[in-house]
């Protein structure tokens, strides 16, 4: 998969933004705010992650404790944030994190398992999301998606992530009649997809640039594309287990909600 090529950065702890590769380049998380220390395992409260995501003004967050948060809703995390898992080992479960109308995120070295419910997602991006960086994350077994990008969020880069232990894992543009979602750009990078079922990923509308990812032994496809879909796929791996289709294709039309307007006289 490559050695890092920010490497030089895990002497500094803020040199990490602005290193994102791709269409979420431009994410600095909270590089010009204060450092919020994690203290706290609990799911809400002073020390905890919840506290600090809450927050209006930027913050690069980091952990003085390791171990696993149970996330009793989703955490909804607010603008020019860093959360820096680097040096810890947390696990996120129960539910996951929700990137709501917010810019200017990165999430770092963190794990997301086990996350249960209708619609929750390890990481959920939308509506209207941009500069946005997840880089060195874990993520596996939840009810829905491991990381969905829809409803006009845009400018996202995904790199050195690893996947598995899961079914639909990455869908991006959710449904053929978002036409806004013609907006979206993803860079995927140095992921490693390990037997997920289908969706590495799904598209629709906007573009997706895959590169230096390793694809193995899924159990409907590789990558899909459909209604206005741009995928640009370079120097992946795709090995096959006793699915053999990498690349399918779903014809889908646009949908346009027509209104008719009567006019009574």
């Amino acid at each position: 998969m490559g050695s890092l090529p920010y490497a030089d950065v895990e002497n500094s702890l803020r040199a990490l933004a602005g290193r994102a590769e791709g269409f979420g380049r431009f994410a600095i998380g909270g590089l010009h705010g204060p450092l919020y220390f994690v203290t706290s395992l609990s799911d809400d409260g002073p020390g905890s992650l919840r506290e600090g995501c809450r927050r209006k003004e930027p913050l690069w967050i980091v952990f003085e404790v390791s171990g696993t948060i149970h996330l009793l809703s989703y955490l909804n995390v607010s603008s020019y944030k860093t959360i820096d898992g680097r040096g810890q080992r947390v696990k996120l479960s129960g539910k996951g994190l929700r990137l709501k109308e917010c810019e200017h995120i990165i999430v770092c070295n963190l794990e997301f398992e086990g996350g249960r419910g209708h619609d929750v997602d390890g990481i959920q991006i939308k509506p209207k999301s941009r500069h946005i960086w997840i880089d060195r994350c874990s993520l596996s077994d939840f009810d829905d998606g491991l990381i969905d990008i829809t409803r006009q969020s845009t400018d996202i880069t995904v790199s050195r992530c690893y996947f598995t232990r899961h079914d639909k894992t990455m869908l991006i543009g959710a449904d053929p009649s978002h036409v806004e979602d013609r907006c979206i750009r993803v860079t995927i990078h140095h992921c490693f997809f390990d037997g997920t079922r289908q969706r590495h990923p799904r598209l629709r509308f906007g573009k997706v640039h895959l590169y230096n990812n390793y694809t193995r032994n899924w159990g409907i496809y590789a990558v899909c594309a459909s209604v206005e879909s741009q995928i640009y796929s370079q120097c992946n791996i795709y090995e096959a287990g006793k699915k053999k289709k990498t690349f399918e294709y779903y014809t889908e039309k646009v949908k346009v909600a027509i209104y008719l307007l009567l006019k009574f006289h």
